[in-house]
């Protein structure tokens, strides 16, 4: 997802202002009667077409009111069906999919296989300029209807047939033997005709086919969504709906919530990570998640990307005390990384800790020594750019310049670069505007190594940002897709992740974990695996 932000934008948006529903907890109800919760959110960054956002806050709003043919389990995280009635395949890059009968989205409109392939080729239409394009790669066409270069000479993917009214097939342009498990992630949800034949106004008021529907939106305060009571699904929604009210500072949220105009804070803020247990008791949570923190460079410029750069990247990692900022800044809620995936994954699934070896731990005398080596910082200053909206960043990143500091031997060697909001900092990287590193968190769209590398790494790929590339990592990459042993996969996608190890592509800081608070109005509260709430089963007293 989309950066952490998937590290992945979601505004219905535009600079159309829909009128909100009533802010606060404590009592509010949808139209049934059913309690209303209130939960923290930050303005997304895109509007929520489901192939065009790629990171959390927009994230979060599609996974309320989509539904895929996966669902990925909010306690395990293992792809399971959910509009898929079966995925059928005997070589691993010819699959065959039924779906199920009985769904539709929420204004009626009945979930055809139609609606599946018109999503996929909207998704991967150059001239759309989705975000998530990349994920349709593995389709036969794709290079036709987004092409690297030029116009595109097709309007649909030639690997994507309707058979009849609920079955479709799909070919790939080579074996790719977990295509299944990837079908949760939100840029393959289906769309409705009206997202097609009234595309302005469905980018104005979104409608889905999952167990919430969006009621309204007003951009910079407030997303009202109410329990669909028409979903046909077995997660229905166990409240009555969810106003995500759009914070820039989560200790605000987090005031708010011990003031009772809160319900639900899904990010605790670090300062406020020593009391929190004392203040909230057994409803403060704090899980592991599938999210990694790193930091990205702008491979665009020369200055980042001349000969013996990666020992200057190199030594910047081992100059930052992972150790000793883990647990001053955060209280046990993250881990210092030693490899650039998650543990969440565990053993079998790619993680391997100790990975990145020495170029993780701190070693400053050998920071100064590959930093000198490389030819230096370039203009003899690092500027760490974050945004200073959500997630409490200022903090740990004057953390790691101090300690890049104290390493070198120089004050200021290392200063933060804040910008204003999240949306203001996704469109400057977009627009490839970095001058030196940037914040490029990492949150898991589905449990695979593979979604750790690719789309971070691989050229040109959806969340390549800092527009890194390697031939020898993309030849890996390639090989470990179309390895049908998951074991050999497996094998395949860590010897990538060396070559990311050995270029220092981008710094691994820390794993980790998902935290909320919540108020006595609610129960049943969770986090899932994403570090997402699970907002349809919470209840609301």
């Amino acid at each position: 997802m989309r950066g952490v932000t998937h590290a992945r934008g979601a505004v219905c948006a535009v600079a159309v202002a829909l009128a909100a529903a009533g802010c606060g907890g404590g009592g509010s109800s949808s139209g049934t009667g059913a309690a209303v919760l209130s939960s923290s959110w930050g303005d997304p960054q895109n509007p929520l077409e489901p192939a065009n956002t790629n990171e959390v806050q927009g994230g979060k709003v599609l996974d309320m009111i989509f539904r895929g043919l996966k669902k990925y389990d909010p306690r395990t995280g293992k792809a399971t069906d959910m509009l898929a009635e079966s995925i059928r395949t005997e070589d691993s890059r010819n699959f065959t999919i039924k779906v199920k009968d009985g769904w539709t989205f929420s204004n009626g409109e009945k979930v055809t296989a139609r609606s599946f392939v018109d999503a996929w080729n909207y998704g991967a239409s150059l001239r759309n300029r989705q975000k998530n394009a990349l994920f349709f790669g593995y389709i036969d066409g794709y290079e036709k209807v987004h092409p690297a270069r030029g116009e595109q000479t097709a309007d649909t993917l030639s690997g994507l047939k309707v058979v009849d009214d609920r079955t479709f097939t799909v070919r790939l342009g080579q074996k790719f033997s977990t295509f299944p498990d990837t079908l949760g992630y939100a840029a393959f949800a289906p769309l409705p005709r009206a997202f097609f034949t009234d595309h302005a106004a469905w980018l104005k008021k979104p409608v889905g086919n999952g167990p919430y529907a969006i009621q309204s939106y007003m951009k910079g305060s407030q997303m009202s969504l109410r329990k669909w009571d028409g979903y046909p699904g077995p997660d229905k929604a166990r409240n009555g709906g969810v106003d995500l009210k759009v914070y820039t500072d989560t200790n605000t949220a987090y005031t708010d919530l011990m003031a009772g105009n809160l319900d639900l804070v899904d990010d605790v803020p670090a300062a406020q990570l020593k009391n929190v247990r004392s203040d909230l008791g057994d409803r403060y949570i704090n899980t592991p998640a599938g999210i990694i923190q790193t930091f990205a460079f702008p491979y665009y410029d020369k200055a980042w990307n001349r000969p013996g750069m990666e020992k200057v990247r190199t030594g910047l990692s081992m100059a930052i005390n992972r150790e000793q900022i883990t647990e001053t800044i955060f209280d046990r809620t993250r881990t210092p990384a030693t490899d650039w995936t998650s543990p969440v994954l565990g053993t079998d699934g790619g993680f391997k800790p100790g990975l990145c070896g020495r170029a993780c731990e701190y070693h400053p005398e050998q920071a100064r020594k590959l930093i000198k080596e490389g030819g230096g910082i370039p203009g003899g200053q690092v500027r760490i750019t974050y945004n200073a909206d959500t997630g409490s960043h200022k903090e740990w990143v004057d953390a790691v310049c101090n300690s890049i500091n104290n390493a070198l031997g120089n004050g200021k060697a290392c200063v933060g670069n804040p910008v204003g909001t999240f949306a203001d900092f996704r469109n400057r990287i977009g627009r490839h505007k970095m001058s030196g590193p940037f914040r490029a968190g990492w949150q898991m769209d589905y449990p695979l190594i593979q979604n750790f590398l690719q789309p971070l790494y691989y050229t040109d790929a959806s969340s390549n940002d800092g527009k890194w590339s390697d031939a020898d990592f993309d030849r890996l990459v390639d090989r470990a897709n179309a390895e049908t042993d998951r074991a050999k996969a497996v094998t395949l996608f860590q010897r990538a992740e060396e070559v990311v190890r050995d270029n220092m592509a981008a710094i691994p800081l820390w794993y980790q974990n998902g935290s909320a608070g919540y108020s006595e109005r609610l129960s049943d509260v969770a986090l899932n695996p994403f570090s997402v709430p699970v907002y349809n089963e919470i209840k609301v007293s």
